[in-house]
């Protein structure tokens, strides 16, 4: 069956099952595409993006664009002759003009300040404007289901925070941190970095705009395979883990009445779900621990919630006393029965019992 027959049949305002999701293939299915500078025929539409060296924000754009209705496998021109890109059906990174209703979605020109919304404020890239305004078809396509579903929307926004704003702010030279002090090291590894690889080097003796064009070919795959691996991955294991988080959330009170422990019912990804859930459902006062059951040593985990989610501070950390301290030297210190240990940094503990563990998470409120 596939994901629409799933849908149907276990439609809920969440598409929460872990079940539904088995439906991503473990690889992108291939896809051609053709770069011309030719006229086409009319039934075929022309995206057009400039020619020379090329970057991460086009490369994506073009890819996304083409998995549209609209221009659903349209022909590649690459160019920077205006008469030329008049001519196109699309014309992306290039031509300086966004406006929407023409196709057309530069962010070079000046005075150019579009921002994704919905509390992001980066400045977009070519692929960042493709990505707000026919982001919510494409991933509605990926799922099977109908663009107004609730999943899409949730989806259209987490993919552009974990995935898309990266992209937008590296085209636009956006650093990732307020400060003047250099980077203590070199990253050039994320996806922006190697799509630039991917341009001919400088002593290619063959530097035709066929090679280049074979290259900026390469580009779109690899942009475009993690940006639908980013996406079915989210499918598959971010949108159930959200509906786990939020269940355990409302049932915190059963489990405290401090409503700061919370018990997962099922391990999966917590960590960032948690504090946008907070913030959204506002939650006070916030998480302090989280039970979840390591399903290998069936014992139970008690770990402290940071400050932040990229923090390592904890907004409580497990008692000092308890600290280092393991089996029944940590069970005498705490005088909790079937203790395992407590990490040096008291960020996570352990206890052979649901019971136990939940007994150091209380025990630790209140120390």
């Amino acid at each position: 069956m596939n994901l629409k027959g799933i849908i149907k049949a276990f439609s809920k305002p969440l598409l929460s099952s872990h079940r539904l999701f088995n439906y991503i293939p473990s690889s992108i299915y291939p896809f051609h595409i053709t770069l011309s500078t030719m006229s086409t025929a009319a039934a075929i539409k022309r995206v057009g993006t400039h020619n020379g060296s090329f970057h991460c924000d086009e490369a994506l754009g073009c890819f996304m664009i083409r998995r549209t209705r609209k221009f659903s496998d349209a022909h590649v021109v690459r160019s920077r002759d205006p008469q030329v890109l008049e001519t196109l059906d699309a014309v992306l990174d290039v031509g300086g003009l966004y406006d929407p209703t023409k196709d057309r979605y530069d962010h070079h020109q000046k005075g150019f300040e579009e921002v994704f919304g919905h509390g992001f404020n980066t400045k977009l890239s070519s692929a960042g404007l493709v990505y707000k305004h026919f982001g919510k078809e494409i991933i509605a396509k990926e799922l099977q289901v109908d663009e107004e579903h609730p999943d899409v929307h949730r989806l259209f926004l987490a993919v552009y925070k974990s995935f898309m704003e990266a992209i937008d702010a590296i085209d636009n030279g956006i650093n990732q941190y307020d400060t003047d002090q250099p980077p203590r090291y070199v990253n050039n590894t994320h996806l922006s970095s190697r799509v630039g690889k991917l341009n001919l080097d400088w002593i290619d003796p063959d530097q035709t705009s066929e090679k280049e064009n074979e290259a900026f070919e390469q580009a779109m795959a690899l942009a475009g395979k993690e940006f639908l691996d980013n996406v079915r991955s989210h499918a598959r294991s971010w949108l159930p883990a959200r509906s786990i988080v939020i269940g355990c959330l409302e049932a915190r009170l059963d489990v405290d009445p401090s409503g700061e422990i919370m018990v997962l019912n099922r391990f999966c990804p917590w960590k960032l779900h948690l504090f946008e859930l907070e913030e959204e459902l506002k939650i006070s006062p916030p998480i302090k621990y989280v039970l979840y059951e390591d399903e290998r040593s069936k014992s139970w985990r008690v770990q402290a919630v940071s400050v932040a989610p990229d923090r390592f501070e904890s907004r409580k950390a497990l008692p000092a006393q308890w600290r280092g301290l393991r089996d029944d030297e940590l069970s005498k210190e705490s005088g909790i029965p079937d203790g395992v240990f407590v990490h040096m940094s008291g960020f996570i503990g352990g206890n052979k019992t649901f019971e136990g563990a939940l007994a150091m998470a209380k025990a630790a409120l209140r120390l």
